[in-house]
């Protein structure tokens, strides 16, 4: 197959699952190695690939921009912003067998997230409540995950601001939206700025993941939340376990 139409494809795919209910990278990441680019490569052209359609949610969202709880919004992009070129520079810093053998492990981690996310933030703000420095800490924390690698990172935001006494859940998305990008605008400054993106692949993707996101916000309206979300797992569930397969079986075949 063609590898520009693969990435394109893929790119599409990705979008409108971003659009719909989150998980691209679980397509536009494994695309990309396919198509022959490096593992760490292939992250960093995901993520530079996939920011556009992240800023024009942005703009979507930009009338419901708010602070969270108790804490200023500004506080919040500060901290992400921090953590997200972090979590680049320490992706910059790894080595493509390091980022392989972890790869598996952090998509099980956003797949959990995506799957398990909502409910297990009801059962912490059923417990727990914490302070607003606690949460520019913890937010740091994602930032550098979201710089890194990024799955799910928004779910992950809001189960804790939930636990925020005064904050009120159903008004997270524009917030959680606005501060995933601002995770991967530092990111994407610093794989640019590397030189660690392979352009051809990633352009290709990213217009592929504009028209993703537009057909996907379409389908949106019209589409059950059920199906979208049981779909959603399904292919981030699949993906998950190929990863694992491809990465460790061989390991236990040779013992």
């Amino acid at each position: 197959m063609n590898t520009t139409f693969l990435v394109a494809s893929a790119g599409i795919v990705a979008g409108a699952m971003n659009a719909l209910a989150g998980g691209g990278s679980f397509v536009s990441l494994p695309a990309l190695i396919a198509a022959g680019v490096p593992p760490v490569l292939a992250n960093t052209s995901s993520t530079v690939a996939l920011f556009p359609g992240g800023l024009a949610s942005v703009w979507a969202y930009r009338d419901g921009l708010r602070p969270v709880g108790t804490v200023p919004l500004r506080s919040l992009a500060v901290a992400t912003l921090c953590g997200g070129l972090t979590g680049a520079l320490l992706l910059l810093w790894t080595s493509s067998t390091a980022f392989t053998f972890m790869l598996p492990w952090l998509l099980l981690i956003a797949s959990i997230a995506l799957a398990f996310g909502r409910r297990i933030g009801e059962a912490l703000r059923a417990r727990w409540r914490i302070r607003a420095h606690a949460v520019l800490a913890v937010q740091f924390a994602l930032g550098v995950y979201g710089g890194y690698f990024g799955g799910a990172v928004g779910i992950m935001m809001i189960a804790i601001w939930g636990l925020l006494d005064s904050c009120d859940v159903k008004q997270l998305n524009a917030p959680r939206t606005l501060l995933v990008s601002t995770a991967n605008v530092a990111a994407v400054l610093a794989f640019i700025v590397a030189n660690a993106v392979r352009w051809p692949e990633t352009l290709a993707m990213l217009v592929g993941a504009i028209a993703g996101g537009y057909l996907g916000a379409r389908i949106g309206r019209r589409a059950p939340a059920r199906i979208v979300r049981t779909l959603t797992l399904l292919i981030t569930s699949c993906i998950t376990l190929a990863f694992f397969i491809k990465i460790y079986a061989p390991m236990f075949a040779h013992r």
